[in-house]
C-alpha cells in the first residue's frame, strides 16, 4: 500500500477476517515517524503484522513476494485517482512475475476500492465483496489510529458511506470491495458461482 493508513481504509475488515485464521502483513511505504507508528497502531487492532518499507519498488515488492510467499495479494487499482496509489500497484505489477515464477506465490491478486469508488475510467469494477459486519468496528477503531489524518471529517464518513454501500450490494451490514486481477495470464478459480 502506498500510505500507512490505506489498508485499514480500503481493506481493512476483510484483512481483520483474514487475520483471525491466517498470518496478514501489510507491506506500506514508511512515511515519517508519526505515520509510522500510527500504521503500527492500526496494524495491532486489525491483528496484522505491518512492514515499513524506505521505498516501494518493484525489487521491494518482489522480495517481500519471494520471503513471505502470500497466497493473497491486496494493491491498489492501476487507474486510482491518487499518483503515489497507481505508483504502487505498478511496483506491485512489475515485481510480481519473477517472484510469481519463482515461488509461485501469490495465488490471488486484488485490487481494493479508492476513493468514493471512482477510478481514472470511472466506477470500481468489484466482482468480489466481502461481508465485513463483523469486522467494520474493528476497521474504524483501527483506522481511527491514524490521529494525524483528517478521519473523522474525510476518511472516516467515507469508509462509512462505502462500507454500508458495497454491504447493501450484497444485502449485509457492510462489505468491502475487490477486483481479481490476472497473473501471468490466470485468475483465481471459482469451485462454483
Amino acid at each position: 500500500m502506498a500510505h500507512p493508513d490505506d489498508a485499514e481504509l480500503w481493506a481493512g475488515g476483510t484483512l481483520a477476517l483474514h487475520a483471525r485464521s491466517s498470518q496478514v502483513v501489510v507491506a506500506v511505504k514508511a512515511h515519517d515517524p508519526i505515520r509510522d507508528a500510527e500504521a503500527h497502531a492500526a496494524a495491532k487492532v486489525l491483528g496484522t503484522q505491518v512492514i515499513l518499507l524506505p521505498s516501494l519498488g518493484a525489487a521491494a515488492v518482489g522480495e517481500l513476494i519471494t520471503r513471505h510467499r502470500p497466497d493473497i495479494l491486496i494493491t491498489h487499482p492501476v487507474d486510482d485517482v491518487h499518483p503515489d496509489h497507481r505508483a504502487a500497484a505498478a511496483a506491485v505489477l512489475e515485481g510480481l512475475p519473477d517472484a510469481v515464477i519463482a515461488t509461485g506465490h501469490p495465488r490471488r491478486l486484488y485490487t481494493c476500492d479508492t476513493y468514493n469508488s471512482l477510478t481514472l475510467n470511472g466506477p470500481v469494477t468489484a466482482s468480489v465483496i466481502v461481508d465485513t459486519s463483523d469486522t467494520f468496528d474493528q476497521k474504524m477503531r483501527a483506522l481511527a489510529q491514524h490521529a494525524s489524518q483528517p478521519i473523522t471529517d474525510h476518511f472516516g464518513p467515507m469508509a462509512e458511506n462505502l462500507g454500508a454501500l458495497w454491504g447493501g450490494r450484497i444485502g449485509t451490514a457492510r462489505a468491502e470491495a475487490f477486483q481479481p486481477l490476472p497473473i501471468l495470464g490466470r485468475l483465481p478459480a471459482a469451485a462454483r458461482l
